[in-house]
């Protein structure tokens, strides 16, 4: 039986999951009509796999999916209202920068303890700007699906290359889908959990 609770362990050594718990609205600003589309692809692909939904408007925020692409961190700080989006962004992008971090991820959570709102940043720097537009993509997609750990994917990344081309590695897929079975809590703090979901993951042995 695949081990689950490492992929939702943090460092300090909390168990916590969460999952959407309302149709994804995508929008991403700052890249060309290409990369647009297969961002916006790789998103649909994600969720189909989870056997979630997506819809055209978010009732409270409109779009509750946002990937912000920029060239230097302060470009955030002239994005008109995301200071409203995302509080204390001044301090967050003075933190960024003095780590030279080239992504951040930023989720909002509703009464349930669901995801209802999740905030991409990717700075392109010299590596990110290497690493082929479908891999990227596929990569953060999987990234917002659900609340990770932050070491979920420190010794294994969630894709692997099949023929120079970015798939997503079977037993994270597993976990995906599991995740999002009905019968499943929008959100838990009980490495129990971890059991439950190892349960529903069947792979072929």
């Amino acid at each position: 039986m695949q081990d689950i609770a490492p992929y939702f362990t943090r460092s300090d050594g909390d168990y916590v999951f969460a999952r959407w718990g309302r149709p994804i609205v995508p929008v991403v600003f700052g890249v060309d009509d290409a990369t647009l589309a297969v961002f916006k692809g790789a998103i649909e692909a994600v969720v189909a796999l989870a056997g979630h939904e997506m819809d055209g408007v978010d009732a409270e925020i409109g779009a509750n999916l946002m990937v912000f692409f920029c060239r230097d961190w302060a470009e955030l700080t002239d994005v008109p209202h995301l200071d409203r989006l995302v509080p204390d962004l001044v301090p967050l992008v003075g933190r960024l920068q003095q780590a030279d971090a080239n992504q951040y991820r930023i989720f909002r959570f509703d009464d349930r303890g669901g995801i209802k709102a999740a905030f991409v940043f990717l700075r392109m720097d010299d590596h990110l700007s290497q690493v082929p537009a479908d891999m990227l993509a596929l990569s953060q997609a999987v990234q917002v699906i659900l609340l990770w750990s932050d070491m979920a994917f420190t010794d294994m990344p969630p894709l692997a290359l099949i023929d120079s081309k970015a798939v997503l590695r079977p037993e994270v897929a597993d976990v995906i889908r599991a995740a999002y079975d009905p019968v499943m809590p929008q959100a838990a703090r009980d490495p129990s959990h971890a059991m439950r979901l190892a349960a529903r993951v069947q792979r072929p042995s």
